[in-house]
């Protein structure tokens, strides 16, 4: 496109595929990072299990009396573990909102720019939206 004034601007063309590049970047990062809170959450989560039955056990053999006083520390460790996992989870649980609610926006972002059928389709769509 030329104009009177020699300046020339960009086919429209072009500009929607360097915006879906860039939304498509992000949303590949957006993605790339709810799979590492994922993980970190399960990983968070096996922990927490895992310790909660050594908890139990302990507490099982405290009350039996198999279980020396020098294990009594113990439940307190596995307790302040305990909470330092629960409060993780949900602060992980709550990141993953984030993350979703940003990835709809995106998408949306995306649909409101009305990029082409065309160049759309080269688009990363959150999985749990169609499209």
């Amino acid at each position: 496109m030329a104009s009177i004034f020699g300046f020339r601007s960009r086919d429209p063309a072009r500009d929607k595929q360097t915006d879906l590049a860039r939304f498509d970047r992000l949303a590949k990062l957006l993605d790339q990072i709810t799979a590492e809170i994922a993980a970190e959450k399960t990983g968070l989560e096996n922990r927490y299990r895992s310790k909660s039955t050594n908890a139990a056990f302990l507490v099982e053999s405290m009350e039996n009396g198999s279980a020396s006083a020098s294990r009594m520390s113990e439940i307190g460790e596995l307790t302040k573990s305990i909470l330092n996992c629960e409060q993780r989870i949900a602060e992980l649980v709550r990141q993953t909102s984030r993350m979703k609610e940003l990835r709809h926006s995106l998408d949306a972002i995306v649909d409101e720019n009305a990029l082409g059928p065309d160049s759309q389709a080269e688009y990363v769509k959150s999985a749990g939206r169609s499209g």
